[in-house]
């Protein structure tokens, strides 16, 4: 089968283009598109004039203080999206892999295929692309098939949940530039390291609110207290699930609050008010590795899998060290 791969780098070039899933959407890409240390490049196969696949790679600059380092990072959420049944999507993708793969080890140190709906989706074309496996987790809660979301809570969380509001907390939707500022910089001096190491600056959150929420496509929940806001949380909906991006609050000055809890409920209370299945958490973490954020979220009822994400290195003899010792 011929067809062709075109890359987008401009969101003003992308046509109409068919498909439902967020992550690789034109307002996604809009959104690292405005956003400081961000480079979207969208890759779109055709057969013809037809569309058949497109995936929406990002690279981001990476700046770590110990050692002190800057690197560029590519990462790609899932696999591609494939719009023509008579084609092989594994066939679409060991081509799109290969170009990608080209394209990344020249603008980056290191590519990531993360959130993979279906672990075992191209395993052969990865392989053959010189990419190593990690098995990573994925936590997610099911929203269906239930008429009271705190059966799933556990006995803790839901005191902690009526202490909150109790205490005088409340959460509603950001509504306002200010609120949007307000709430970002409050979630960037309290996100964990430990959770996701590069926190994306304001801009991300001023056009996720202009291009998300705007068009029904996520929604950024805050925590208040007294008017001062003090936790918040972010999600993006895509096909019959919702994702949580950002969550997080004042633990230590507002203990008593819970607002990270009173967060993740109201997002947990709204995705299923809307009819979607499951809210994913997400950057939970390696699954031989102890992770609080992980423990935190499974109180709300989340179950756990095993998944994997996959890893290519620019360097040649670092990548096939990874390769021997993961494959």
């Amino acid at each position: 089968m011929v067809f062709k791969l075109l890359t987008y780098y401009h969101a003003y070039d992308i046509p109409d283009l068919p498909g439902d899933n967020v992550f690789y959407s034109k307002e996604m890409f809009q959104i690292y598109e405005a956003t400081p240390g961000y480079t979207p490049i969208l890759v779109v196969a055709y057969n013809g004039t037809k569309p058949i696949a497109k995936i929406l790679t990002v690279l981001r600059k990476c700046i770590r203080l110990i050692p002190p380092s800057f690197i560029r990072r590519c990462e790609i959420y899932g696999t591609g999206e494939y719009f023509d049944d008579e084609i092989s999507s594994e066939v679409i993708f060991d081509r799109m892999l290969e170009y990608i793969t080209d394209i990344g080890i020249q603008e980056s140190f290191i590519l990531i295929f993360r959130n993979l709906e279906n672990s075992l989706f191209g395993y052969k074309t990865f392989r053959k692309n010189q990419y190593f496996p990690i098995n990573w987790m994925q936590v997610r809660s099911s929203l269906h098939n239930t008429s009271d979301l705190l059966d799933k809570v556990s006995i803790s969380r839901r005191r902690q949940i009526k202490k909150g509001y109790a205490n005088g907390a409340y959460v509603k939707e950001a509504k306002s530039i200010e609120e949007i500022r307000s709430f970002s910089q409050m979630l960037k001096m309290n996100y964990s390291y430990n959770i996701r190491k590069n926190f994306p600056c304001i801009e991300y959150f001023e056009y996720f609110d202009e291009k998300a929420v705007h068009s029904g496509m996520g929604r950024i929940f805050i925590v208040k207290y007294k008017d001062k806001i003090i936790g918040g949380s972010v999600l993006v909906f895509s096909k019959t699930n919702a994702y949580l991006l950002f969550s997080g609050g004042i633990k230590k000055t507002y203990k008593k609050l819970y607002p990270g809890v009173l967060a993740i409920w109201e997002a947990l209370k709204f995705a299923q008010k809307e009819g979607y299945e499951h809210l994913e958490y997400m950057d939970v973490g390696l699954p031989f590795k102890k992770h609080g954020y992980r423990d935190f979220v499974l109180r709300f009822g989340g179950k756990q899998k095993s998944s994997r994400r996959w890893f290519r290195l620019k360097w040649s003899f670092l990548n096939n060290f990874f390769v021997r010792l993961y494959t």
